[in-house]
């Protein structure tokens, strides 16, 4: 590799540290339409949505944001990633330049060298000196350069190609980086779209009927965590938590109160996976910042068998999580407009059951 394309290479690089700190995008999952409850009340015959059809789309847009939400933290958590191999790519590539820059200083030395003994190689020099001992003497020192040379020739080699390869990968996850970002503009622009729709529709309400969309919710969540309980899905509701469910348990009760706010994980506000994440990294047991990688990465266990300080995924395309506290609640951050709470367990649709701690 000459001098321009290393030169290129961190001139390149050197841009990609500018805006490492730049945020960075994800694509939400599609998020299924929910099918009208049998029980809500139709709509009246002037054509205007009956109130539990404005309950049921209000719900489906702040899932919707939800999804997103989860897209974009997996956005930002994969560009930090990527972020931090590009800071220790361009180390890898200093120190790299830095090493073939003194290996060729120690072979323009022995070019110099060679040109003080008259140009002619050790052994030429040897056979000339007409001295059988320095001769002897001499050919184990000669055989000692030739390694030494060798030696840094192949150095050369390595350090070379390790240099162009540390470039390549720089130049792959800046790729990356670039591509992250174009996902979590899409997914940020999404989320605020869901949300201020939602917004709408609760604006164009009266107070009266705000009560009583308010009241509707509260009773559906009453009716889902009532059936859920009485099927038998979950036995043993006070099982104990282990020692790390415990300080997982403790850190996300301590928010209760405090806000939802899409992508923030603490401390004076949370999203969902925020809240979970956040309290088992403080129970010293990371686990991935997504409710969708909680699902995919976590142990999975049987409903039957979950325990305080377990996390429940919700809905089918895994957008939410809360985590179990017993009793057949869990701690949550629910939505924009509402805080940290305490929840039936069943009040939302259950995809399953993760143990970070298994």
């Amino acid at each position: 590799m000459n001098r321009r394309h290393c030169a290129a290479a961190a001139i390149t690089l050197v841009c990609a540290l500018a805006v490492l700190t730049a945020p960075v995008q994800a694509m939400a999952a599609p998020v299924p339409e929910p099918t009208p409850s049998a029980t809500s009340p139709a709509a009246p015959a002037t054509g205007k949505k009956s109130l539990e059809e404005v309950r049921e789309e209000i719900d489906t847009l702040y899932r919707k944001a939800g999804a997103a939400t989860d897209a974009y933290n997996l956005a930002q958590e994969q560009a930090d990633k990527q972020s931090g191999e590009i800071v220790r790519l361009t180390k890898a590539i200093a120190d790299g330049q830095a090493k073939i820059a003194e290996l060729k200083d120690r072979a323009g030395a022995q070019a110099r060298e060679q040109y003080r003994n008259g140009g002619l190689p050790p052994g030429a020099q040897l056979m000339l000196s007409g001295n059988p001992d320095l001769f002897l003497d001499g050919i184990g020192q000669a055989r000692q350069s030739q390694q030494a040379t060798k030696g840094m020739l192949t150095e050369l080699t390595q350090a070379q190609s390790d240099l162009e390869t540390y470039t390549q990968d720089a130049s792959l996850n800046w790729e990356k980086l670039e591509a992250n970002r174009v996902k979590q503009a899409k997914a940020k622009k999404s989320i605020n779209a869901q949300i201020a729709a939602a917004k709408k529709l609760e604006s164009e309400l009266a107070e009266e009927e705000r009560a009583r969309l308010l009241q509707l919710e509260k009773d559906a969540a009453s009716t889902a965590q009532a059936a859920w309980l009485s099927s038998g899905a979950l036995k043993d509701i006070n099982r104990d938590a282990s020692a790390s469910g415990k300080q997982a348990l403790a850190f996300a009760t301590a928010q209760i109160g405090k806000p939802y706010v899409w992508g923030a994980e603490g401390p004076g506000s949370y999203d969902c996976s925020g809240l979970t994440s956040q309290a088992w990294a403080a129970a010293k047991r990371p686990i991935p910042r997504t409710s969708q990688e909680q699902w995919r990465q976590l142990p999975r266990i049987p409903i039957q068998d979950m325990r305080p300080g377990d996390l429940i995924i919700y809905h089918s395309d895994a957008s939410h999580v809360g985590m179990y506290v017993g009793d057949g609640q869990i701690v949550h951050a629910p939505r924009p407009g509402r805080h940290v709470t305490l929840a039936g367990a069943g009040s939302m649709q259950i995809l399953g059951v993760v143990r970070p701690d298994k």
